[in-house]
This record gives structure tokens, sequence and C-alpha cells, in this order.
């Protein structure tokens, strides 16, 4: 899997652009505020049409334009694909593979899987709930569609059961829709639940070897997936899940009612991680949390080529800058095998095998040389 060329034209600060890469490494190059980033957000809409960093297409148009658009040829799974975005101001995007329309976004994740590791990452083990709530999401979303539609789902009847909580003392007849909403939550939910659980227990195994060999054996570290308390057996069938969430909605009721808010679901699930026994969001240490971190995202990429026979592209946005010489280069040899683009002000020390490496100023190409 891999990109062969993208074109951008009206994306972000590229108005006229194009480049192609090599199967290997790829290193882009410049200053701060230059275009790496956008550049390698680009790449990842193409797995899903989905960007790490903008809440809308809009923000991911040039200024002075009324659209923009990627065009990328693609290798997968055999087969070379061109797709295409077209993004517009205050209209519905537009989708193509191989110049036909995608119903769904997550027709492109059938392509294109990505992995992206960017600076706000390295605090994953230390930000909130909801950060690895998105990790996890991210990546199912890639290898499983049914996983996407069940998340979207579940998301959209909790913002309507969260309006109705929030509303229904000036309106009291908008609770007798209320049990409608929690048994499609609960459905939508078993689902939700049934694919973390199984995402997380193969995590677990990946993440926690890799992080013996970062440390060289002297962490331990242990993923655990939390959800609601009823759900007896989070690996188990999704219609004891379903029954599970029923009784914790239940018993929540009241609650709710009084709280204006939505007190049962997954949407509150997280990911725990403990090292050496103990929790690494209270007691890790600076280092261990980055390399708990660079463990969970390298393990997800070896996950995805587990899953489907193919390394995603990984996306290194300016991280290994963050990183001691020691932690760089274990990256560095870690991620040997598949197309990988790393940016940053300079070219990553250490050996990446043969590569590409590009300069970008002001949205331009620069090329320097192949290493």
């Amino acid at each position: 899997m891999r990109v062969l060329s993208i074109f951008l034209d009206g994306f972000r600060n590229y108005e006229d652009f194009s480049a192609s890469f090599v199967p290997g490494v790829n290193v882009i190059c410049g200053e701060n505020a230059q275009g790496k980033t956008n550049l390698l957000e680009a790449i990842g809409f193409l797995s899903g049409a989905k960007s790490h960093r903008a809440r809308g297409d809009k923000e991911l148009i040039s200024f002075h334009r009324d659209r923009g658009t990627i065009t990328a040829q693609v290798e997968s799974r055999g087969r070379d694909f061109l797709i295409e975005a077209q993004l517009f101001r205050g209209t519905r995007r537009k989708l193509f593979v191989n110049h036909v329309k995608c119903k769904t976004a997550g027709e492109l994740s059938g392509i294109v899987q990505t992995v992206l590791f960017c600076p706000e990452d390295l605090a994953l083990i230390k930000s909130g709930a909801a950060e690895r709530r998105a990790f996890l999401d991210q990546a199912i979303c890639q290898l499983r569609p049914r996983y996407a539609e069940a998340l979207s789902q579940y998301n959209k009847l909790l913002d309507h059961k969260t309006r109705i909580l929030r509303d229904w003392e000036k309106n009291p007849g908008l609770l007798n829709v209320l049990e409608d909403f929690n048994e499609a939550m609960a459905r939508a939910g078993a689902l939700v639940i049934h694919y973390r659980a199984h995402f997380v227990k193969k995590l677990a195994v990946k993440a926690a070897q890799i992080q013996e060999e970062f440390s060289g054996g002297r962490e331990d570290l242990d993923l655990s997936y939390h959800t609601v308390s009823t759900v007896s057996d989070p690996l188990g069938p999704t219609v004891e899940i379903y029954e599970d969430l029923r009784r914790h909605q239940d018993s929540h009721a009241r609650a709710e009612l009084e709280a204006r808010s939505c007190l049962s679901g997954p949407h509150k699930d997280d990911l725990i991680a403990l090292i050496g026994g103990q929790s690494a969001r209270q007691f890790a240490s600076q280092g261990q949390t980055r390399t708990a971190a660079l463990s969970l995202k390298l393990a997800e990429r070896e996950l995805f080529q587990d899953d489907t026979g193919q390394w995603p592209i990984l996306l290194l946005d300016d991280v290994l800058s963050e990183l001691d010489a020691r932690r760089q280069d274990f990256v560095l040899r870690r991620i040997k095998g598949g197309q990988v683009f790393i940016t940053g002000c300079e070219q990553p020390q250490g050996e990446f095998g043969e590569g590409l490496v590009l300069g970008i100023k002001a949205g331009k190409l620069e090329p320097i040389h192949e290493s």
C-alpha cells in the first residue's frame, strides 16, 4: 500500500502542487509554517475523508478559494486507484475512486489505511479518556466499516438524547420518545463495545512486546478496556452486551433526568494503561509515557499489517524532534517495511534505509536529494 503521487489544488496553503513519492521513507523538510503538516493531512485524508485537526472541510480550503481538490494515485492490494476528493464551501464534498462517485467516505478506508503520529500523541497516556477513545475509533473505523457505521449512528443518537435530557422540563412530551432512543443506543453501543474490546485485546499484546523491547526489558505495559460497569464481558456476544447496557440505562434513568445529561453508554469508555502495575496516567514519568504512546502507535501499525496483509502508510508529523536519540533510533529501526512520511525542520538522525528527501517552502516543492 502506498501513495504514488499527489496533486493539491486549493488545499490549505497549496495552490497548485504535485509530488511523487518512493515506496519507502519520504522525508519532508522545511521551516515551520511552510506546509509540511498540511501535506501529511492531505495524505491522511485519503484514508477516510477525515482530518486530524480540522472541524470541517471549509478549514481545508485555501482562504481565497471556493473549492479545494486532493487527487492521488494509490497502489493497494496489487491494484492502482485514482482517488479524488473535491471540497467546497457551503456544499457537500464529493469523493471519487477511479472516477466513480463514492457513496460513503468509508469506501476510502477499504483502499488506504494510515497511522498518524504527531506531537500531541506523545501525551496520549496522560490525556483524558476522550483522546484515547478517539485513538481507538480512528484505528478501528479504518479496519471495520461496520464499526464506523455503528459509531456514527451511536453518536447521532447520543446527540439527540442529550437534547431531550436538556430540554425535557420545558417540553415534557420529549420523554415519550426517550425509550426509543435508549433502545437504539443500546443496540449500536453493543457493537461499539464489542469491536473496541476485541481491538484492545490484540493491541495489548503488540504494545506490551514493543514496550518491553523499547525499554530493554525494564518496563511492562498492560492495556485494558474499561466500559459500562454492567457489561460483564465486553468480548462476549453483542446480544449479551446489549442486555447489559439496557440494565445500566434503567438504573441511571432518574440520575440522567436530574443531571440533564447522558450518563450511560460507551461514550465514556477508556483505554487504561499500567506500567509496572501502576497507573501510567498518574504515576509514569514523562519518558515512560512517551515510550508507551510510541508503543501504542507502533502496535496499531503492526495490527493493521496483521489484519490486511499490507503495511498502512505511516505519517510521522514532526515527532522525531520531540524524542531523544535512543527513542528516535528505535522508531527508525521499527518502521522498516511499508511507506513512511516523516516531517521535520531537519532530516532525522539515524538509519532509515533508502528514501526520498523533499523540501517544502511556502507550499512549494523543493527537491533536495535521494538518500
